[in-house]
């Protein structure tokens, strides 16, 4: 539902590091623990660009103001050496993101909205102000400079149909002037992720860069095409590149017309960027995913695909097509990973790569010709990266802390830290320690989790539990810092954390993701009973029987779950954005490919595949009190089935509460939101687990 080197060994047998976080702060006061204000303060920092002479470097800075309920980000460079500090480039209190170096390392264009709309500006490192580049009448979503710094690509919401960008404009007013709101649809997408069709489609667009850009100078790369390039609604310019001598421009898309709702069938197509010919499809014999294309400096062209269709959650491998000969091979066929996220160094002699791997998301370095692969950080979560010949900058967070920027030898070496951007913050707060620790789950299988120690630990004491069930379900609850279901923030609360990464989670290979597969309530629910049971065993401090099970999204079905199948066990639980009836939940989400695989075709064809792990089948057992979160944006899972979650509990006279929020989607993203959603969630489990104020219970 859906982004320092060591040996194996103490990864997977000693498991046992610890982030061990001072007791007193770095001016000598006691620590604080952190609060929810404080989790939505933080600053994030992402977007990391090298430029091209590996002299510099830029990232994105978010800020937010709580009070004002707003955020803004802006461009921050710094020399790549360890011991330069960032210096803010962009303030302009809008939205500055998506810096990306021209050729000549010292140009950069970006996007702002600072004019009202985002569009393309230009900023010359001698210190000339910001210059606004376009002024279409539509805004631009993505970008990328060509290699050769003559053109630049970006995307924009157009109508197919339309000839020009005026076109769409003028269709839009007429729309917005219009008394009559009501939309007629033919096919679906109807609506996707928190968004209601309403005709346009994303496109890509080359522009020159010497000359002036009036919009009659924007060339549609794809017209006509019943596409979206970015993919919505997670696309970014990842989905397209150019080739090397900037002729060509290779990009992702799915042209699925009627059939777009149920298929994962994305091809790469190339076209010249003066769209004088029409694109040229290059994987159509792939009925699967091909995704981010990445060419080389040799003009060869890597990218991942998957090879089962339907299946979102297949394992993602690298193909290349050779420049010389066209011939195209699977370089990493015999690697039993799926890489997130590919990109190659500045020279093209390496290949990189972002990997879930047993509890982390890591980089490796990848040999383009031969598959060879070697390992470049260990732990953490690897968000973003970016390279030059000898080097590589990656934004790492973990369960101790949010992102930030980090490099490391291409040819491996220490991890060296850039950035300390919340510095003042987290230094005065007290972060708690957490270990990865493993067990032996269904059918005796080695399975994976994470706990967490609460704020306030003292030895012999034993601690309420916080037992965050992950999303997904093909996703892993690893060791990553997210502000959704933030585990620092429990533990600040005074709970012990408990996670389990159980059947289906990737990174433990394609059998172990695929094993969830038609079997929603079966393996994972084991993995979750023994996984519960191991920790309290290895963790004595653990006081199972006052415990919460939490969960959002899949983690909400398995609330629903929970309450029907394990109905004794936990005080309390909380449902975020859980699926409660299966068939309507067919019929009303949006991307159908996902339940058509999980549960084996269509429901009307299947209704058995649904039904046997159904949680509307078993509400007569339901007796733990519930409290139910939905989003009325949400469109993956229609807070319909909060609804019906909720009233099922209270019919049944079972303690309840629903929490909706009207503007939010499958997520919480509103700064006042987020502080409300973990206030309620905090209250809730408080109200349910704490036998006397702030006191832990004694064995």
């Amino acid at each position: 539902m859906q982004r320092l080197p060591r040996p194996w060994a103490p990864l997977t047998l000693c498991l046992c590091a610890l982030v061990v976080p001072l007791e007193v702060s770095r001016a000598g006061a006691p620590r604080s623990p952190l609060t929810v204000e404080d989790l939505v303060a933080l600053k994030r920092i992402s977007d990391p660009q090298v430029s091209p002479d590996g002299r510099y470097l830029i990232f994105v800075q978010r800020d937010t103001d709580p009070a004002a309920n707003k955020s803004h980000s802006s461009l921050w460079l710094m020399a790549l050496s360890v011991g330069a500090h960032p210096q803010q480039l962009t303030d302009a209190g809008a939205a500055d993101s998506s810096p990306r170096w021209a050729s000549d390392s010292r140009t950069l264009y970006f996007l702002s909205n600072r004019s009202g709309s985002q569009q393309v500006w230009r900023l010359l490192l001698t210190g000339a102000e910001a210059r606004r580049l376009t002024d279409f009448p539509l805004e631009v979503g993505s970008l990328r400079v060509s290699p050769t710094g003559r053109s630049i690509a970006v995307s924009m919401e157009v109508f197919p149909d339309c000839a020009t960008l005026a076109c769409t404009r003028e269709r839009l007013d007429a729309r917005a002037r219009s008394k009559a709101n009501g939309r007629l649809y033919d096919r679906l997408f109807v609506r996707h992720w928190d968004r209601w069709a309403d005709g346009t489609r994303s496109h890509v667009f080359t522009v020159a860069t010497d000359v002036p850009l009036p919009t009659s100078a924007a060339v549609d790369v794809m017209p006509g095409f019943d596409a979206d390039v970015p993919g919505k609604p997670f696309g970014g310019d990842e989905d397209f590149d150019f080739s090397p001598d900037g002729r060509w421009l290779v990009f992702a898309a799915r042209m699925a017309s009627h059939e777009e709702a149920w298929s994962t069938n994305f091809d790469l197509y190339q076209v010249p960027v003066e769209g004088n010919a029409p694109p040229h499809n290059l994987t159509a014999s792939n009925p699967a995913a091909d995704a981010q294309p990445v060419f080389l400096a040799n003009g060869d062209l890597a990218w991942i695909a998957q090879d089962r269709p339907g299946f979102e959650s297949d394992r993602f491998h690298i193909m290349v097509r050779r420049a010389r000969g066209g011939s195209v091979s699977a370089l990493t066929a015999d690697w039993d990973r799926s890489v997130a996220r590919l990109g190659s160094t500045p020279d093209g002699r390496w290949l990189l790569a972002a990997v879930d791997e047993i509890g982390q998301r890591v980089l490796y370095r990848i040999d383009p010709h031969s598959g060879a692969r070697t390992r470049l950080t260990t732990s953490g979560e690897l968000e973003a990266f970016s390279a030059t010949a000898d080097r590589v900058v990656l934004a790492r967070a973990d369960l101790a802390g949010p992102a930030d920027l980090y490099v490391v030898p291409v040819r491996g070496g220490e991890m060296q830290r850039l950035t300390d951007v919340n510095h003042d913050l987290l230094g005065a707060r007290q972060l708690s320690e957490y270990q990865q620790f493993s067990f032996r789950g269904w059918n005796d299988e080695t399975v994976y989790g994470y706990v967490m120690k609460p704020y306030g630990f003292e030895p012999g004491g034993r601690y309420p539990v916080a037992f965050v069930v992950h999303g997904g379900p093909q996703v892993s609850m690893q060791n990553l810092w997210t502000y959704r279901w933030n585990a620092q923030a429990f533990a600040a609360g005074g709970y012990a954390v408990v996670m389990i990464d159980f059947h289906g989670s990737p990174g433990y290979g394609q059998a172990f993701t695929d094993s969830i597969s038609h079997d929603w309530g079966g393996k994972p629910l084991v993995d979750l009973q023994k996984g519960l049971a191991a920790a309290e065993q290895q963790f004595p401090w653990l006081d199972g029987q006052r415990a919460c099970a939490l969960g959002g999204s899949y983690g909400g079905f398995m609330m629903n779950w929970i309450e029907g199948n394990w109905p004794d066990r936990f005080r309390c639980i909380v449902d975020h954005d859980g699926v409660f009836d299966q068939r309507m939940m067919y019929y009303s989400t949006e991307e159908l490919w996902f339940p058509e695989w999980e549960f084996g075709e269509p429901y009307y064809q299947n209704p058995q595949g649904y039904e046997q792990f159904n949680p509307v089948n078993l509400i007569s057992r339901w007796r733990t009190p519930i409290l139910v979160i939905h989003g009325e944006q949400d469109f993956r899972v229609p807070y319909t089935q909060g609804l019906g979650t909720f009233t099922a509990a209270q019919r049944r006279g079972i303690e309840s509460k629903l929490l909706i929020f009207p503007e939010e989607n499958h997520w919480v993203l509103r700064p006042a939101d987020s502080v409300l959603w973990y206030q309620t969630v905090l209250g809730w489990l408080d109200a349910h687990l704490k036998e006397s104020a702030d006191q832990p219970s004694t064995p």
